[in-house]
């Protein structure tokens, strides 16, 4: 297998090139790189599975098949493809930053006995939401309404 079979980290063929006389700072040349993948769930397949390789059998790890119906697993698989597709474009260690502050610690929560797959050892198990009160009136002001933040 080589690398390129492994993901497209540093392949800058999907970044526009300036259109020859064009000044840097148009529309045209600040245009954003072209993804590779369109959606969580095809990075997720394509991608992010077929290298972060781990057996749960016998383990302390767990992963749901249904992981779409886990809404934190959601947000972490898409902030996971967000930043991907960011940083496959950065040289140098644009590799190494997606799994160190992205890839361990998200997949270390997603795997986690009590993380949000904790009830889904044996087939999927809807997840519950943590309960919470709603605080009194006044105490958490809507700062959208606030023009100073």
């Amino acid at each position: 297998m080589t690398v390129q079979e492994f993901g497209a980290f540093d392949d800058v063929s999907t970044v526009p090139e300036p259109v020859s006389g064009e000044a840097t700072g148009t529309a045209a040349a600040d245009a954003a790189p072209q993804l590779v993948y369109g959606s969580a769930e095809e990075f997720l397949h394509e991608q992010l599975l077929p290298t972060f390789t781990r057996s749960t059998r016998g383990k302390q790890l767990r992963w749901c098949s249904r992981w779409f119906l886990h809404p934190e697993a959601i947000s972490r698989i898409t902030a996971l493809w967000r930043a991907w597709e960011t940083l496959r474009l950065e040289a140098g260690t644009g590799i190494s930053d997606w799994w160190l502050h992205h890839a361990d610690p998200h997949m270390r929560v997603l795997l986690d006995p009590e993380g949000p797959f904790f009830n889904c050892g044996d087939g999927h198990s809807t997840p519950k939401t943590l309960e919470a009160e709603i605080a009194p009136t006044g105490w958490f002001p809507d700062e959208r309404d606030d023009p100073a933040t």
